[in-house]
């Protein structure tokens, strides 16, 4: 191929593999399965197009490393094994951790740091790709059988995974591993970046719904412990999903009480620690404001008294030590930021 091809596409791969990677992260929903294909694949045109890549540097690679420039390339080239690398393995079912870190874990991180390397690179030094690279029946083949090479990789990968009778065939679409199903409040207690409230008054909480209704409401734990009962799976992005009974109240019956303004469009969810995030009125009223989980009422690490339920949606998603329940006419635009910098002013930590 030629160079300018290879670098683009070896770009282009990466940026791919990225932003769906991102996009993996807020996929819950088993329609969008074709999310993590178009992920598996773009990681192994990465891979393909690293063949021709190291074939037409590995004269240089003597000279290369005694130069800053050499070594950010060898490093680049370090970064791409290991992230398709630690994928693979991980879709396998392989169990490696490292400081405190699962196998999905690093490929998430070193994924980062591969886009953040990569870019850096192009901006430094790509030269750029002109019609007349990409002519030719030579170039057309070899650009297509990348493109159908990385295309056919997934596949392939799926069905030698499932006939060697790897761990990784029973993982789910998402590729998390089920753990501890039906078991009240063990399984694991996880929170998103610094979440790490001390244990709530549960006799003196109370959660608030507001913004757009008729009615505003202060219910006690009491109020809320319902006997609304809905299955969903809870999908961790760190790589693990739990199947529980869920109880408590109904969003639809919390909002048909306090009178939803014709207006409304979205319900946002608040924690007591500031993380929030606000899901579509119909979305929204599917869902359920748990107090318990099978027969126990809900532990403090899984967000007594009262978490989100939404079933198809990730768990980041799922809010735990919820005090606000707020109807809006739009979604908060600053529930991203909210998410990342929640708990770390240190307020009510344990």
């Amino acid at each position: 191929m030629h160079p300018r091809v290879t670098d683009w596409g070896l770009a282009a791969g990466v940026a791919a593999a990225g932003a769906t990677g991102l996009w993996t992260l807020a996929t819950g929903r088993e329609a969008g399965w074709w999310v993590f294909v178009l992920h598996g694949a773009a990681g192994y045109l990465t891979a393909l197009l690293l063949v021709p890549k190291l074939a037409r540097v590995a004269r240089r690679m003597p000279t290369a490393v005694h130069e800053p420039r050499g070594w950010a390339g060898l490093a680049a080239t370090a970064l791409a094994l290991a992230v398709v690398a630690s994928g693979v393995a991980w879709a396998a079912g392989a169990r490696l951790a490292a400081l405190g870190y699962n196998l999905l874990n690093w490929h998430i991180l070193l994924g980062f740091a591969l886009v953040a390397v990569v870019s850096a690179h192009m901006l430094a030094r790509a030269r750029p790709l002109l019609a007349r690279h990409l002519r030719g029946r030579r170039q057309a083949l070899q650009s297509g059988g990348a493109l159908l090479g990385a295309v056919l990789a997934w596949p392939l990968q799926e069905a030698l995974i499932r006939g060697l009778g790897l761990p990784g065939a029973a993982r789910r679409f998402t590729g998390s591993r089920e753990l501890a199903s039906f078991s009240g409040n063990a399984f694991p207690t996880v929170s998103w970046m610094a979440d790490r409230p001390a244990p709530l008054d549960q006799a003196g909480w109370r959660l608030a719904v507001r913004g757009m209704v008729a009615r505003p409401l202060a219910l006690s734990l009491d109020e809320l412990d319902g006997a609304a009962e809905l299955p969903a799976i809870l999908d961790c992005t760190g790589g693990f999903y739990t199947e529980q009974i869920w109880r408590g109240t109904s969003v639809a019956d919390l909002l048909d009480r306090a009178g939803a303004d014709k207006g409304a469009r979205w319900v946002r969810f608040v924690s007591v620690t500031g993380y929030r995030w606000s899901l579509p009125l119909e979305a929204a009223r599917g869902a359920l404001l748990a107090t318990r989980v099978g027969d126990e009422r809900l532990s403090h690490g899984h967000g007594a008294p009262a978490r989100l339920v939404a079933p198809g949606e990730r768990g980041f998603i799922w809010v735990k030590w919820l005090v606000a329940v707020e109807l809006r006419a739009d979604p908060d635009p600053g529930q991203l930021l909210a998410i990342n910098l929640s708990g770390l002013d240190g307020a009510d930590a344990v």
